[in-house]
């Protein structure tokens, strides 16, 4: 691959002058047999370019244990690009936000009770170092400069929005050079952050979705010479639960993009295709009120949720049109549904009663954190022992994120941190019951400060008053149910359970898990975790992959944690339903 390089004139490869022309595209977000499919699709729209982040926290779930491979496997995905002709902008973090679990970075980080994130904290810098080791070295081959297709490296992540020490991004730059990065490096930052986010010697760029000619102003005072580019160009948004489901005008956007290419300038589409938050992996943002982001990244992006073209992916490929060569073809068609049909859920197994097959309880003075726990995502169980029978009253310093409230297996109340609920009055059948309290992560805060976002009980727990001393804290990350006995389902049980079905498949294809009827919880289909539901909404239905399928007899697991609706039935559609657009 030949090499980019930046002059006072902007950007050149092999010698040529060179516009960038891409699109998002997380290899995590995406199931990696659809990887190919996906890129190719980038091709077709003109794209000569994709851009990922790289989740830290995937990657190096334990200080001692790095994983790629699977669906982390970055190097399978680097080749496919390459095979398409494309090159590669990689945003290594270590922040990387993008509405993910705490930004990227490790929760393993958050044991430490005082560390600062994003800074010269010794001991960030040296986790930091540690992770570009690990991560850059097996990439060095895919460099530009080695024949790869990596053109440049993004340094940190919007940092200007965060914090303005140059002395932090120099050392997250040397960092980089120092693990054998030697194409181009980056920094991108919305307009009004760009002072604070600059590191010099290293290109800027902006961010922004409208408005470009203000915005490459803003940029060409913050950098005089050199390339133009903004590396987030906005053209859907992300959706929050308890919202509407956010678009954008195709013909809105293309006239945004055609003024931004107009200029000259690069641009690097976020997104072009959003994909999924799997399983516990989606973020959350806090500005005063605590709001998780759902299971869908569908972005209303070029390519929706399912690899599919939308408006906007022929709307922009007639826009690139007017700045460089597009393939010829028609826009690919929309790839194969399964046929609908109505699963029933036939077997159950209480989470309560059947909590130690899933976690391993740790005896405690107080409830201990997840990052206490070494538990990056799921559930905690905290249980203690009512001395007296009457009415209580439970305080809970800071709930992180939603504690529904058990008193001997029936149900009491639930304290959400969305509502600023810290306190719940019940009545104890007996001296000597059984308080359980089951603590959801909804998704660490991965934007601003909030990212120092641990998890669980914090601060203190007190009963009228008096804070219990005897706590048992069971960690539930719920990343292997085999062990769940299962049993025929006669009655609708009481409490969060585990509801199973199984269904027939001939030709696997994407579908759409419908829950109607249920009310929050977690599904997997074949152990493959497909996200969260929630009936607020606005999401109302979870992805279901092709290659998650299989022919033959396939097995569906509804984690529901409040009262599933009597038929217990969910329904497979060839359509999603993200919920409503704000008028």
């Amino acid at each position: 691959m030949p090499l980019l390089q930046i002059d006072d004139g902007g950007f050149t490869l092999d010698g040529e002058s060179f516009r960038l022309l891409s699109g998002g595209l997380h290899y995590f977000r995406v199931h990696p047999d659809q990887w190919q499919d996906r890129l190719r699709k980038a091709r077709l729209m003109g794209l000569n370019t994709v851009e990922t982040y790289v989740p830290w926290n995937l990657h190096q779930p334990r200080p001692d244990h790095f994983v790629m491979d699977d669906g982390l496997d970055l190097p399978r995905f680097l080749d496919l690009a390459a095979a398409e002709g494309l090159h590669v902008l990689l945003r290594p973090g270590p922040y990387i936000c993008a509405e993910w679990e705490g930004g990227g970075i490790p929760s393993w980080l958050l044991a430490e009770p005082d560390i600062r994130l994003r800074s010269r904290d010794p001991r960030f810098l040296a986790a930091v170092d540690d992770y570009f080791t690990r991560l850059l070295t097996p990439l060095r081959p895919y460099l530009a400069s080695r024949g790869g297709p990596i053109l440049a490296v993004q340094v940190e992540n919007e940092y200007g929005a965060y914090g303005d020490d140059t002395a932090y991004l120099e050392h997250i730059a040397d960092s980089l050079r120092a693990c054998g990065v030697d194409v181009p490096l980056f920094t991108c930052d919305q307009p009004v952050d760009l002072e604070r986010g600059a590191l010099p010697g290293v290109l800027a760029t902006a961010n922004f979705g409208s408005r470009a000619a203000q915005g490459l102003a803003a940029l060409r005072e913050q950098q005089p010479k050199g390339p133009l580019m903004c590396t987030e160009f906005w053209i859907g948004w992300f959706d929050r639960w308890g919202a509407h489901h956010v678009v954008r005008d195709p013909d809105h956007a293309a006239r945004e993009l055609d003024e931004l290419l107009a200029t000259g300038a690069s641009v690097n589409f976020y997104m072009f295709h959003g994909g999924t938050n799997f399983g516990f992996t989606n973020g959350a943002n806090d500005k005063h009120t605590y709001r998780p982001t759902v299971t869908s990244y569908d972005y209303d992006a070029p390519l929706d949720e399912a690899g599919d073209p939308t408006a906007k992916f022929t709307a922009f490929r007639d826009i690139i049109a007017k700045y460089a060569p597009v393939p010829d073809g028609p826009v690919p068609p929309p790839g194969p549904k399964l046929a609908p049909r109505t699963v029933r859920l036939t077997e159950s197994a209480g989470l309560l009663a059947h909590a130690a097959t899933l976690g391993t309880a740790v005896e405690a003075r107080r409830p201990l954190t997840m990052e206490e726990l070494e538990q990056d995502f799921g559930f905690v169980l905290y249980e203690t022992v009512l001395p007296l029978k009457g009415p209580a009253l439970l305080e809970v310093e800071q709930v992180r994120d939603r504690a529904q409230v058990f008193v001997d297996g029936l149900h009491a109340g639930v304290l959400e941190r969305e509502n600023h609920e810290h306190a719940l009055a019940f009545t104890a059948p007996r001296a000597g019951a059984v308080l359980s309290i089951l603590v959801e992560n909804q998704g660490r805060v991965n934007y601003g400060q909030g990212i120092h976002d641990r998890k669980g009980l914090l601060g203190k727990v007190l009963l009228d008053g008096v804070e219990p001393t005897a706590w048992t804290s069971r960690p539930l990350p719920l990343t292997d149910l085999d062990g769940l006995p299962f049993a025929p389902a006669t009655t609708t049980p009481l409490g969060p359970a585990f509801h199973r079905g199984t269904f027939e498949v001939t030709d696997p294809a994407d579908a759409f898990l419908h829950l109607d009827g249920f009310t929050k919880g977690n599904a997997w289909v074949n152990g493959f975790p497909l996200g969260r539901f929630w009936s607020r909404g606005p999401q109302r239905s979870l992805y279901v992959p092709a290659p998650v399928l299989r022919a033959g007899t396939n097995e569906i697991v509804v984690l529901e944690l409040h009262a599933a609706h009597r038929a217990r039935t969910v329904e497979l559609r060839a359509t999603a339903d993200l919920g409503p657009t704000e008028e």
